[in-house]
């Protein structure tokens, strides 16, 4: 089981269970000031059941319930800012035998200091018991203020993936002025798995080769992956798409993840905007843009464009909209060409948990006398030029090291990955 601020997740039956279900709601209704907790899930199978047994836990410590049903992970994050808290049955982009619980307060994923509440025995004082009741969200409408009609009806594939964003993107590129055409509707007849950025999406592409541009959602709505003509784009293409049409409604703060492209970075400055950098992770994203007070921004290793004003999570609902909107224009294609011009590429190592701060710290020392500038905010990135990076970074879940690079010329990101990886290897080797 995974225990961190992006949820609690693990394989049903397995390592995550009912049991499980009842003791984290529990200490998860000491967060909830308000008494009031929107709830929903994405499709997975064990997710109804999971949802009942939640709901029942809320309901125990005096919450009131308001359940959306099978909703993408956006529309609860948005509901939660009108009732207070909000609570998702989803493990993401993991495969479907997993499940999980997302925890939202005050309109924004748990942070480090609530987490302990959540994992720590709470005890809560008795009160009445909570009520539930079914609602419905204002989602659509709220995004289509945002994004306002688009004129020129593009047309689009929508992959849904068999999750839950089926009665939402669709729905709401059709009232934008989008003719669409959807794939993988339903998880029984679904021909892809459930996360989109390791995805090959064959049938995407194949329906794309013609009609141009095709949009790829995850199983709760969250992460999208842009296919244009056939192609499947990197997740940071759908970041500094987000970007782009900040830009061109005025934004000039931004947030962007320490490992997302240089690229866009590039992009935000040369049009007058400033940006600056946090750890990896959507959470790490939300904090800076909160304490910043920045207007837009996101992580380009999940394609998780985030708008602070509209919701405090990745919104892949949002951004297919927002994208859409710069369809058949010269800007979309100028800013589409301008990320292709770099290429990122995102490996693993496997390396025992055990060894990974003595590997860390031996390649720190590597990077030192390779690299002019080093960063050490997340992990280890060495500036090797204005357009060329390598960042490694430990996982805290999984036996590996993950090594991340960017360059402007396709073959050097090659040789920077193999080289870390072999620069890894060796230390790990030494330190065994």
């Amino acid at each position: 089981m995974k225990k961190t601020i992006s949820g609690i997740r693990g394989i049903f039956g397995d390592d995550f269970n009912l049991k499980d279900v009842l003791y984290f709601c529990n200490n998860f209704s000491s967060l909830i000031e308000s008494k009031k907790c929107v709830l929903g899930k994405d499709t997975r199978p064990s997710g109804t059941m999971i949802k009942e047994t939640a709901s029942a836990a809320l309901m125990k410590n005096g919450i009131n319930v308001y359940d959306l049903g099978t909703v993408p992970t956006p529309v609860v994050f948005r509901e939660s800012r009108k009732y207070g808290a909000g609570l998702i049955i989803t493990s993401s982009h993991n495969p479907l035998e997993w499940n999980g619980m997302k925890f939202i307060v005050d309109g924004r994923g748990i942070n480090e200091v609530e987490l302990p509440r959540i994992l720590e025995n709470q005890e809560i004082l008795k009160t009445k018991i909570g009520t539930e009741e079914q609602i419905t969200s204002s989602y659509l409408e709220d995004a289509k203020k945002i994004i306002g009609h688009i004129e020129n009806q593009p047309k689009i594939v929508i992959d849904i993936g068999g999750g839950a964003a089926k009665e939402f993107a669709p729905n709401l590129l059709r009232e934008l002025g989008c003719k669409i055409e959807v794939i993988n509707e339903n998880l029984n007849n679904c021909t892809r798995g459930p996360d989109p950025t390791a995805d090959s999406l064959s049938d995407l592409i194949a329906s794309t080769s013609e009609k141009g541009i095709g949009f790829a959602f995850d199983l709760d709505g969250d992460r999208l992956v842009v296919v244009r003509k056939g192609k499947k784009q990197t997740p940071d293409v759908t970041l500094g798409l987000g970007v782009a049409k900040s830009l061109e409604l005025g934004y000039k703060k931004f947030v962007l993840s320490i490992d997302s492209s240089i690229s866009i970075e590039k992009f935000i400055k040369e049009r007058g905007g400033s940006v600056k950098r946090s750890k990896v992770g959507e959470a790490n994203v939300i904090d800076l843009m909160l304490e910043t007070k920045a207007q837009a921004g996101g992580e380009g290793s999940s394609g998780g464009f985030i708008l602070p004003e509209f919701n405090y999570c990745r919104e892949g609902i949002l951004t297919s909209g927002l994208i859409a909107s710069m369809l058949g224009n010269s800007k979309f294609d100028e800013v589409l060409d301008f990320m292709e011009s770099y290429a990122q590429i995102r490996e693993k190592i496997k390396v025992d948990s055990l060894f990974h701060d003595k590997v860390m710290e031996e390649v720190s020392k590597r990077f030192a006398k390779e690299y002019s500038d080093v960063i050490t905010q997340d992990g280890i990135k060495g500036i090797i030029d204005e357009d060329s990076w390598v960042l490694i970074r430990k996982s805290n879940t999984e036996d590996i090291i993950r090594v991340s690079a960017e360059s402007n010329n396709v073959d050097r990101c090659k040789e920077i990955v193999k080289n870390t990886l072999e620069s890894v290897r060796q230390c790990y080797e030494h330190v065994r």
